[in-house]
């Protein structure tokens, strides 16, 4: 088994450690020659990918690669479905399953209420709108190829490194009120586990990664502070809050994500919701990300 991670970043360093295992060859890339030397600590072996073109080692890596996760944000279209249109039969050979790491922001807004699987996709973003062209295209190449593809739609991630604890205590977290606002979220690990769980069992076909607990995001702020034994920091109004662009369009969107097809698939979440999984996170010490 050979797993090839384009775009190993947050999520996909946690993949790369799911899957990792007694004769599993674990590939990665990055855009940042710096980094291959932080892929390479975590038991990864580094490639260069600029989304332009392909270097010849990663051309000859992919001939062995049986497990292919994409983790690139798309950009104007999808970097490597241009690449694989022209000649990805002759580059993945061995090709057995396909993992296209997605948002649950394809489906838009909601104003509250719960979507799933089923539900009709009406993304807002332009950000959004590609990501459903790219999930229709990895979804495409495994008919093609008559391999699974498996698109996994992820909430909002945090984990080790990447959590309010460390917003707290360096000064940027915020309390924002929207009125009747919520968020899913998924822990990292859990990205990990799910793909592979998709992956060992052979299933294509499109999930939601998310926790059980869609809730307002200042909430998870508060509790977070409450363990920590600090005072959560003011309530800000979010009409009035200075925001990026960016942080605006993802609180005009609004929804519950159900991830009850995943768990009807046999998953079993290992940080179901955020209150046990900050405690955990607060109890193993590690959630600064050393």
């Amino acid at each position: 088994m050979h797993v090839m991670i384009f775009g190993c970043g947050y999520s996909g360093t946690a993949i790369a450690k799911a899957l990792s295992g007694d004769g599993v060859r674990v590939s990665g890339t990055t855009r940042s020659p710096d980094k291959m030397d932080v892929l390479r600590k975590n038991g990864i072996e580094a490639f260069l990918f600029d989304g332009e073109s392909m270097e010849e080692g990663l051309r000859q890596a992919l001939d062995g690669v049986t497990h292919l996760v994409q983790s690139i944000a798309p950009g104007k279209a999808d970097p490597l479905l241009r690449l694989f249109d022209k000649d990805g039969a002759s580059l993945l050979p061995k090709l057995e399953w396909i993992g296209y790491l997605s948002t649950v922001g394809v489906y838009g807004d909601h104003k509250g209420a719960w979507v799933s699987e089923e539900t009709p996709c009406l993304p807002v973003s332009g950000r959004s709108k590609e990501r459903l062209e790219a999930e229709e295209g990895w979804l495409a190449m495994g008919r093609e190829r008559g391999v699974p593809a498996a698109v996994l739609r992820l909430s909002g991630i945090y984990g080790p490194g990447r959590n309010a604890f460390c917003n707290l205590e360096k000064g940027t977290a915020r309390r924002l009120i929207k009125k009747d606002q919520v968020f899913n979220r998924i822990r990292v690990e859990d990205i990990g586990a799910a793909t592979r769980f998709l992956s060992e069992h052979g299933l294509g076909g499109i999930y939601n990664v998310t926790d059980d607990r869609p809730g307002p995001p200042q909430d998870v702020i508060v509790e977070a502070a409450r363990l920590m034994g600090v005072e959560p920091p003011p309530e800000q109004a979010f009409e009035t809050a200075e925001l990026t662009p960016m942080a605006r369009t993802f609180y005009g969107e609004n929804k519950r994500v159900s991830n009850a097809k995943l768990k009807a698939a046999g998953f079993a979440f290992s940080f179901p919701n955020y209150p046990m999984s900050l405690a955990q996170l607060w109890q193993d010490g590690r959630w600064r990300g050393e």
